[in-house]
Parts: structure tokens; C-alpha cells; sequence
């Protein structure tokens, strides 16, 4: 089962059976050891079977200079979150229009997308999707704190709430990631799309609301959604770099996982500016 997250499941971090691993160069389990599913490591010796529907405890790793540690995934997904944050900076300060915001949230999709396909990480697309999604996230957090004073720092203070809340809950195991919660968690993500792409494109062709998903009282309550899916989201990331770190991922993995985890980021505060915008506005 692939990944929730694109940027991990191009990288081969995936679900099988339940159990998270990773499947770049996976073999169907052998008799005398079903849990063969580790190409870095070789075959996981010392693993216990688990209960059914429990989280799968993967094996550690051997300790190496080129493998994947917190630190560096700490260390990359600061670089990355530093440059989000320098960039909505440079484009609240100098005013940035929002025409040219859209474009450079455009390019960061883009760029997005090709970081997405790639068979290896590149820091410097990486790098450069950060930069562009500041200036589109500055620009477009200076527009609506215009019009609800404070919005943008209401936002930020969301989002961090949420990712400390859901760290917290993770490494506590109150919320303990199985093959049910992942299937849960991207069966609400592929409605949730569906029905904000509908309600797209009934604004684009009908003027308006569209749908009305995202105005008024459905706009909060889709707003409520969309910030539970990125911290259910924040779990899978989660769990996709923990198994990383215990298979022994190479170290080049710790910018997929800042850039995952910068992702998901995003899509809560900018889930939590519109909830914001529709409680607050006029």
C-alpha cells in the first residue's frame, strides 16, 4: 500500500499487509522470515509478529554515517521551514501584489510536482519550492490580514499548535498509525479533494461561492476538516520518518522528509487563514 504522503511514496516509503516499510525493492515475504521487506537492511532478523490491526514495530536499524538520523531530518525541515518563513517575510514587508503571488504559488506547485517524480532528492528544487510558497503564503497572509486584523499570527499559532498536539499524541502512542487509519485517513483526503475541486470549478463556471464549501457555515465546517486531515496527515509523516530512521534510509531521505513534512505544513495554516477569514470576516 502506498504511502499517504506522494513525496514518500515516490521514495518507496509504503504500507504492505499493514506494516510500514519501505517497497523500492521489495520481495514477496519468504518462508522462514514473512517480514522480508526492508532493501536497505536486508532481511529484518529479531522482528515479533504483531497483533492484528497493531502498529508494526520496525526493526532498528544498525548505526551509520549514511543513514537517515532525527537530526538531520530536525536539521533539513528547519532549512526548509526557514525559508517559508524568510520569504512570506520579504513578500509581507515589501507588498507583493497578489497576481504575482499566485504565479509564484504556481511555480511552487510545479516545482512541487517535479520534486514529487523524482527518483532522488534535490535540495536546491526542494529549496526552491520553499522560497516561491513563502512569497504566495506572505503575500497572500498580508491580504487577509487587511481585512481580519491578526489573521495570519492566529494561523501560525494554529498550525504549531496542532503539529506539537499531534507529536505529542504520536510519541505517546494515543494516536498509533495501523493499515485502518491509514485507509481512513486517505479515503476522508480523496473526498475532501473531490468535493473542493467540484465546488472549484462551480465558482469558475457559475460565479460565486460555487457550492458554497468554503463560505459561510459549510466554509467553517470544511475549514474544521481540512485542519483534522493535515493533523491526521502530520501523523502519517510521522510514522513514514520513524520507519525511515529505523530501516536505515540513506541520509539523502532527510530532505524528502522536510519536504514532506513542509507540505502538510502548509496546507493546515492555510487551512486555518480561510477558517479564520470566514469566523472573523464581515
Amino acid at each position: 500500500m502506498r504511502s499517504s504522503n506522494p513525496v514518500f511514496s515516490r521514495r518507496g516509503f509504503s504500507r504492505n499487509n499493514g506494516y510500514a516499510g519501505f517497497d523500492a525493492q521489495q520481495q514477496p515475504p519468504q518462508a522462514g522470515n514473512p517480514y522480508a521487506t526492508n532493501p536497505y537492511a536486508g532481511n529484518p532478523y529479531g522482528q515479533q509478529p504483531q497483533a492484528p490491526g497493531q502498529p508494526y514495530a520496525p526493526p532498528a536499524a544498525p548505526p551509520s554515517a549514511g543513514r537517515m538520523t532525527i537530526d538531520d531530518v530536525v536539521a533539513r525541515t528547519g532549512m526548509t521551514l526557514g525559508l517559508v518563513i524568510a520569504m512570506a517575510a520579504v513578500a509581507w514587508i515589501t507588498g507583493l501584489s497578489l497576481p504575482l503571488a499566485v504565479g509564484a504559488g504556481l511555480i511552487a506547485m510545479v516545482l512541487s510536482f517535479v520534486q514529487v517524480f523524482k527518483r532522488k532528492a534535490s535540495p536546491a528544487l526542494i529549496l526552491a519550492y520553499a522560497a516561491f510558497e513563502g512569497l504566495f503564503l506572505g503575500a497572500l497572509s498580508n491580504f487577509v490580514n487587511q481585512f481580519v486584523d491578526g489573521a495570519a499570527m492566529q494561523a501560525v499559532l494554529g498550525t504549531l499548535a496542532v503539529f506539537t498536539a499531534v507529536l505529542v499524541l504520536y510519541k505517546t502512542r494515543v494516536i498509533r498509525v495501523t493499515q485502518r487509519f491509514y485507509r481512513f485517513v486517505m479515503a476522508a483526503a480523496i473526498g475532501f479533494v473531490l468535493l473542493m475541486a467540484v465546488n472549484m470549478l462551480f465558482a469558475v463556471f457559475g460565479g460565486g461561492d460555487g457550492l458554497g464549501f468554503r463560505s459561510g457555515g459549510l466554509g467553517i465546517l470544511f475549514g474544521v476538516v481540512g485542519v483534522v486531515l493535515g493533523a491526521l496527515f502530520l501523523a502519517l509523516d510521522f510514522k513514514q520518518v520513524e520507519d525511515g530512521i529505523a530501516y536505515g534510509a540513506p541520509k539523502e531521505e532527510a530532505w524528502l522528509a522536510a519536504f514532506g513534512l513542509t507540505l502538510t505544513l502548509v496546507w493546515i495554516y492555510l487551512e486555518f487563514l480561510r477558517l479564520i477569514a470566514i469566523l472573523q470576516g464581515d
